[in-house]
């Protein structure tokens, strides 16, 4: 089992996200993260997507959606020639004794302290994968209250491949 991204250029229109879903459901295809946002043309939305299968299935995958109508674009966004980036907000139980370590953690990370409250604090991350993960790990002997995570979004390296679509 592999994981691929796949970045989606799709019609700006109501069920688009519904019906892309579907078809994995209804294909048995799995989907680790997904986020969607207009792009700078409201026309459009583009969907990140990670999938993980065989060579077998993740090639079907990607045959299937690009058959979709309302998608105009799809490819894959490998690590080398892209740019990935996720956001975290966690929640952590602390007392005034725990802030500072907690505070230096975040330092660390170029995280933000988004939320300060008398037994909590809300840190706000952005980074790639790895670095999500690293800094989740070192909050080990704090209690994380809630998490929240945004999945991976990313565009490819340079201008070369980007899409462009006529009035």
């Amino acid at each position: 089992m592999q994981k691929k991204v796949f970045q989606l250029l799709v019609d700006n229109t109501s069920g688009v996200l519904s019906r892309i879903a579907g078809l994995f459901s209804r294909r048995g295809y799995n989907i680790e993260s997904i986020t969607a946002g207009v792009t700078a043309d409201p026309r459009f939305t583009r969907i990140t997507i990670v999938t993980s299968g065989d060579d077998v299935i993740l090639e079907q995958i990607e045959k299937q959606v690009a058959k979709l109508i309302d998608v105009r674009d799809i490819k894959e966004l490998t690590a080398t020639s892209s740019v990935y980036r996720e956001l975290v907000l966690i929640k952590l139980r602390t007392t005034p004794e725990q802030r500072q370590a907690v505070i230096a953690i975040a330092d660390v990370f170029r995280a933000n302290i988004v939320d300060v409250a008398p037994d909590s604090l809300i840190i706000e991350l952005t980074g790639n994968l790895s670095k999500v993960d690293a800094f989740i790990s070192l909050l080990d002997g704090h209690e994380i209250l809630e998490l929240a995570r945004t999945g991976i979004t990313g565009l490819s390296r340079g201008s070369d491949d980007v899409a462009y679509f006529e009035d």
